[in-house]
């Protein structure tokens, strides 16, 4: 028995047992389905080049759709403790007040930029170099500047400059807009996952029970109300436990985890649930819809010369790489990889940033993006920050371990695909700059054969992937399709909350690892009662961003 049993171990549930079993009258358990975070890997950050395709994710596909060509794209998802932050580039950017904004005019009250967010941004974050309106200090998220920075990275920044964006040092601050490098989840040259930074210490609580390799087949509910879970050790399923949740079950299994979960419950669509054998418990129409996915397009080019970290897969190169890192904590190891980017507009009629990019001085670093036949390239990808396809997740069958059927929706709204083409053909100008050409030998992928707006067109249908950013499939809201209320409360069901990505409405126009910890961080609140105090900001700045505020905003900087 237990007073919260939390379901998934990832990102948010790593956050959200630390915050509860602070208070020692707590009797928490968290079960992740995955294995512990102790994969060396997964602690040096260049090791993120074998986490996309590895062991530690679970092996998702998604459907096959006409837009992509009836590709089944790779659609990785973290499986080990930590979740997509032990996994991922570790990339710390937190979307546009607007965003937020946003969730909160369409019903989700206390969820606005200034008061109802940022609070929490702010209260997880450490962050090494920034302490002002937008950023803290002292919490449990190490977020830094990368200690080395490649050249070709450097070059990146210049370039984009050359293309006409300001240089911009702190995409989460006045504004998003704008070239740089990025700051990252990292803390003393190793990755800060919610494992790390959150969980590490938490562990030594004597009322925080952690179990890894576990998963959860269903929620227990009796007479209306959420009552624990069932589980099994991994290799092990006629082994079920039931651990019992006086006060709450909390699900944070992520945008793909949470909705199949509620599904093997007996939550969601009636007729999808009978299809596939399990027995309706409670009818919940907006389990599993609104996916929301940012769809990324690579280029990738080949260099005339040893200039990125291609050049350390040599054996030697490694060693020298591995030497430097124990020695010195520098060098390419503590890079993320994904070291350089953008935020910029498809057009002059956009309010604020919809492009986001990201420069790797590598090439052939994530599953599916061709590496280049003399050994040294660099990638360049973009993505439109805020998608009008909307897909779904439904159970394939009814057996727990059986994965679900993940439709993202990838450009099915002709507007994100015009986006998408126009995302490629600002990466093009950017990699054309001097800074950069002196570098380049040609372009290897996908070379000169694409210059019509058709050739763009299936070229992004061919090639394009996920971004790693599911959210929105247990929608926060008050609308038909709303699975939780802005308290995040299942509705209808008693003592059950979802409190991970996928309560997202829309998705936010960045990398979505730093909002779903802050959304962690607001559920911790939520349960406790309590309340975070609103951040003071210059009235110029409070939930507002992009070109229509530049002039403002630097003046009130």
């Amino acid at each position: 028995m237990y007073d919260y049993v939390i379901v998934g171990g990832g990102a948010a549930g790593c956050a959200l047992a630390a915050r509860l079993s602070e208070d020692a009258g707590n009797r928490v358990l968290l079960l992740e389905a995955g294995p512990a975070d102790t994969d060396p890997y997964i602690h040096m950050p260049v090791g993120f080049f074998k986490m996309t395709g590895g062991p530690l994710t679970w092996g998702y596909r998604t459907t096959a759709a006409a837009e992509t060509q009836r590709r089944q794209i790779p659609f990785a998802q973290g499986r080990v403790l930590g979740g997509g932050g032990s996994i991922n580039a570790m990339v710390y950017t937190r979307g546009q007040p607007a965003d937020y904004d946003g969730w909160e005019r369409d019903g989700c009250t206390g969820w606005g930029f200034r008061d109802g967010v940022l609070p929490y941004l702010r209260r997880m974050e450490d962050n090494e170099r920034l302490c002002n309106e937008y950023h803290g200090v002292g919490g449990p998220l190490g977020v830094s500047d990368l200690i080395s920075v490649n050249e070709l990275t450097k070059a990146f920044v210049l370039a984009g400059q050359e293309a006409g964006m300001p240089y911009n040092s702190d995409f989460n601050g006045a504004q998003q807009e704008g070239v740089g490098v990025y700051q990252v989840t990292q803390r003393n040259g190793k990755r800060c996952s919610a494992a790390v930074g959150y969980l590490r210490d938490a562990r030594s609580r004597p009322n925080l029970t952690v179990r890894t390799d576990c998963l959860v087949s269903r929620v227990v509910i009796e007479n209306g109300r959420a009552v624990g879970v069932e589980f099994a050790p991994r290799g092990e399923r006629a082994n079920v436990t039931v651990a019992r949740a006086e006060r709450e079950v909390i699900v944070t299994a992520g945008a793909i985890g949470s909705p199949k979960l509620l599904m093997l419950s007996g939550i969601g669509r009636a007729e999808d649930l009978e299809r596939v054998g399990v027995k309706p418990v409670h009818a919940l129409n907006g389990v599993g819809q609104n996916l929301q996915d940012h769809f990324d397009i690579d280029i990738v080019y080949e260099l005339n010369g040893p200039y990125s970290l291609d050049k350390y897969a040599k054996k030697h190169m490694m060693l020298l790489a591995g030497l430097e890192y124990k020695l010195f904590n520098k060098g390419p190891v503590t890079s993320n990889i994904a070291e350089g980017g953008a935020f910029w507009y498809s057009d002059s009629s956009v309010p604020t940033p919809d492009l986001q990019f990201h420069f790797l001085p590598g090439a052939g670093v994530e599953a599916g993006v061709p590496p280049v036949p003399s050994g040294s390239g660099c990638t360049l990808n973009s993505y439109f920050l805020r998608p009008r396809s909307r897909g779904s997740v439904t159970l394939h069958s009814a057996d727990p371990a059986d994965a679900p059927l993940i439709d993202p929706a990838y450009i099915r709204d002709p507007y994100d695909l015009k986006v998408a083409v126009d995302g490629i053909r600002q990466s093009r100008e950017i990699m054309s700059q001097n800074a950069l050409r002196k570098y380049v030998r040609s372009e290897h992928f996908p070379g000169g054969k694409v210059r019509t707006q058709a050739e763009y067109e299936t070229y992004a249908q061919q090639y394009g992937r996920t971004g790693y950013h599911p959210v929105g499939t247990c929608k926060m809201g008050v609308d038909e399709l709303s699975v939780v209320d802005p308290q995040l409360r299942v509705r209808g069901i008693e003592g059950l909350r979802v409190a991970d990505s996928s309560v997202m409405p829309r998705i936010v126009s960045s990398n979505t690892n730093a909002p779903t910890l802050m959304i962690a961080e607001k559920a911790a609140d939520l349960i406790r009662g309590l309340v975070a105090q609103p951040v003071p900001m210059p009235g110029a700045l409070a939930g507002t961003s992009g070109r229509a505020t530049r002039e403002s905003a630097a003046a009130a900087v």
